[in-house]
């Protein structure tokens, strides 16, 4: 599948088949790994690491996550820029992975205790904040149904009340010439669906802003834009983000953080 198609069908896995990745699978994440990359700076280390829960050994970690064997590991600085690097680097590695077959379930500080990290050790300013198992599915149980009725993945906020035109009070149509990039934006994942993006059209420029909602929206914000650009980059439109000198001011409650120029 394309990275369109897999954006839109991806969802979270919470159950899987209790088999460690194939060799093969395991090197092309690590690759996806080793190729990603973030124009936001700040200090991300992604792991991949096995379990032997075959041999009785079980970390601690999220309840509703079952037959879990591999887990990545983020290591993540304390800053805005290691955040939204964080969640526009490793997105680009779950999109891999569903592209391969393979699910996965962003688990941002709701791990119980620290065995995930035993025995190691991360760059300093970073440590570990994100989980994400990785594996075959298994078919849905009915916790994981339930969990997905009660987080509303699929009650996403329509396309106009997150992205406007020119202004704050005039919604984007989805027709406009980022409305693709948007979309795609729109249907990423985020902490408990909060969906903090917003973003405001201005010509051939995007600027970029949250709704704070939890310590997550950063990072929350980082792989919606990694869908945003994922997106423009298959369409073959160039383009770059920035900080912006001056910027649209916008609900008192959001917060700036890019902007992205296209070169169209």
């Amino acid at each position: 599948m394309d990275i369109l198609d897999a954006i839109k069908s991806r969802r979270s896995v919470r159950s899987f088949n209790g088999e460690a990745l194939f060799g093969s699978n395991r090197k092309i994440l690590m690759d996806a790994v080793e190729q990603s990359s973030s124009p936001f700076g700040g200090n991300v280390t992604i792991r991949l690491k096995e379990f032997d829960i075959k041999d009785g050994y079980k970390p601690s970690t999220y309840g509703m996550i079952k037959g879990a064997v591999d887990f990545f590991l983020l290591g993540i600085g304390d800053d805005e820029a290691s955040a939204l690097t964080a969640g526009f680097r490793f997105e680009q590695v779950v999109l891999k992975a569903w592209q391969l077959g393979l699910g996965t379930c962003w688990i941002a500080a709701t791990f119980k205790g620290s065995t995930f990290d035993d025995g190691l050790t991360w760059s300093d300013g970073e440590k570990l904040k994100v989980i994400c198992p990785v594996g075959v599915p298994a078919k849905q149980s009915m916790m994981e149904r339930i969990t997905r009725l009660s987080l509303g993945s699929k009650n996403r906020k329509p396309f106009g009340e997150l992205f406007y035109d020119e202004d704050f009070k005039h919604p984007l149509s989805v027709e406009s010439r980022f409305g693709v990039a948007l979309e795609m934006m729109r249907l990423a994942p985020s902490s408990t669906n909060s969906q903090p993006w917003r973003a405001l059209v201005a010509g051939d420029t995007v600027h970029f802003y949250y709704k704070p909602q939890s310590d997550a929206s950063v990072l929350d914000c980082g792989i919606g834009m990694c869908h945003f650009y994922e997106a423009e980059k298959y369409r073959s439109h160039d383009g770059k983000f920035f900080k912006a000198a001056e910027i649209p001011v916008s609900h008192e409650s959001w917060k700036y953080l890019y902007s992205y120029k296209s070169n169209l």
